[in-house]
């Protein structure tokens, strides 16, 4: 967000699965690169990015017995061309002919793994790569639990040994964790996911020269969903800006409308109104200016105001009550698109089934992990992880659904998945999941595909804390939002959308 020239547009990020990842190898080896020559451009990428963050030092090199291992024999050659004191300590002699070859590179001493971490110097975890499936041996396990205590000196190859590359999760009982995480080609979900995201420190993807592969799963982020941001043509006026319906709560709860009213007024929506229970009516008006105010007093009241705008926000601070699961009942027989959040969730826990069967594919469902919990019971533990259960939340919905956290997942009902990777602990306070449904809101009042929406969303809100820091609180997020904006307006070369 600073005022340095914008960046092209690239194409969007995929995370690829171990399997995928090794598919890409092959498709490189078959169109004619060898695996060693893969092995020693992966080595190169690490040394370039060690040594761009750390001054000449004694390290040691930890190599396991397959092509993880490989690299850290090469990374070590490399560092020694460079004048850079290294050892290597392997866990046992190379398996793999690539990592045998790789060990003849070297040519130097290979010593056994110590048991414990040099104190004072860097290390250099390339035991095992993001393919590992089992748990770490006690002595590595050992060495496991020192890195978590010093990550400031480990820098992981891949991953961190003892981290599942497709999970996101340590396999066993101890994992390495790294200040700094080279991986290659692409990121896997190890690193988007947390806790394996925290393990791995920073995570530098190197392009090594693989081939694509077609995936459903993207990193987040405005390659992946720009293109179709509904920038306003030369001709626009309010109405054609979209018109969105934001629905309050009763007089003392109806701050938390008022926040994602603001935000998809912020995000471009051209007329904004809160719907408010008639006794809540002064409250609100007491607080409003450009978002507009209007009453109902029934589900058909909105049932027939809705039916006029393109999009509809209900449930930050609804209340868990048979009024609000009659008004989002009524809202689903209208033609706008429904952004469902907290309490509208809540309210149909006894039977969320009776939700699924009315919602539509533009709209959008926005809990955190409780709230997914209440409607889509014991999902998240029976999936390996967090991109497996929303997508099969989305496709038991039939919409999609956005689940909360500090990897927050984004998943379509035809499987398309992102994991968005500019959370940030500031957003950890009251209110900012209303500002975040509002900033859908407005996105889908405007036109644009919801799981677009839903995802570009969550990176502005993201961005949003990103330039405040700390102090942040959920009533400045809106305002924020028009810095965001024009950085991404400026990304577009084309200019606004005609």
């Amino acid at each position: 967000m600073t005022g340095e020239a914008p960046a092209p547009l690239s194409p969007p990020r995929e995370i690829l699965t171990v399997g995928e990842m090794a598919a890409a190898d092959r498709e490189a080896i078959e169109n004619g690169a060898s695996a060693l020559e893969l092995m020693q451009r992966a080595g190169a990428a690490v040394v370039e990015a060690i040594t761009a963050r750390f001054e000449t030092r004694k390290t040691v090199v930890l190599a396991g017995p397959g092509n993880n291992g490989g690299d850290g024999y090469v990374i070590a050659a490399r560092l020694r061309e460079l004048d850079w004191p290294v050892k290597v300590e392997a866990l046992s002699p190379p398996k793999t002919p690539e990592a045998k070859a790789a060990r003849d590179l070297w040519g130097g001493e290979v010593n056994s793994l110590s048991q414990r971490l040099a104190p004072d110097a860097l290390v250099i975890d390339a035991l095992f790569g993001a393919g590992l499936d089992r748990p770490l041996s006690q002595d590595v396990s050992r060495l496991a639990r020192q890195a978590q205590r010093s990550p400031e000196r480990v820098v992981a190859v891949d991953t961190p040994s003892g981290l599942s590359g497709d999970t996101g999760k340590p396999i066993g009982d101890a994992c390495f964790q790294a200040a700094l995480t080279v991986t290659f080609h692409r990121r896997k979900p190890a690193h988007a996911l947390q806790p394996g995201r925290g393990l791995c420190g920073e995570v530098v993807v190197a392009d090594i020269g693989l081939g694509a592969v077609a995936v459903s799963l993207f990193e987040n982020g405005p390659e992946l969903w720009l293109a179709k941001f509904p920038w306003p043509s030369v001709s626009a006026y309010k109405q054609t800006r979209g018109r969105l319906i934001v629905v309050s709560g009763e007089a003392w709860s109806t701050g938390a409308a008022r926040l994602a009213a603001r935000a998809g007024l912020r995000m471009g929506a051209g007329l904004v109104t809160i719907h408010s229970p008639p006794e809540a009516l002064m409250v609100n008006a007491s607080h409003l200016e450009a978002v507009m105010l209007r009453g109902f007093e029934t589900e058909a009241e909105l049932e027939s105001a809705a039916s006029n705008v393109e999009a509809v926000v209900i449930g930050p601070a609804a209340g868990v009550t048979e009024a609000t699961l009659s008004n989002v009942l009524a809202l689903t027989r209208t033609g706008a698109a429904l952004v469902v959040d907290a309490d509208a969730l809540s309210v149909f826990r006894d039977d969320p089934s009776e939700l699924f069967s009315v919602l539509d594919r533009d709209d959008v469902l926005t809990p955190h992990a409780g709230e997914f919990e209440r409607i889509f019971p014991g999902l998240l533990a029976s999936q390996p992880e967090r991109v497996s259960a929303v997508r099969a939340a989305a496709a038991k919905a039939q919409a999609v659904v956005l689940l909360k956290g500090p990897d927050t997942v984004i998943a379509a009902p035809d499987g398309r998945a992102a994991i968005n990777l500019n959370g940030s602990p500031w957003l950890a306070t009251a209110g900012s999941g209303d500002v975040l449904a509002g900033f859908i809101g407005g996105l889908v009042a405007q036109g644009m595909e919801s799981f677009e929406a839903a995802c570009a969303g969550v990176w502005i809100h993201g961005a949003c804390a990103e330039i405040f820091g700390p102090g942040l609180i959920s009533e400045d997020l809106p305002d924020l939002s028009p810095t965001v904006l024009n950085c991404l307006y400026a990304r577009v070369a084309h200019g606004p959308a005609s």
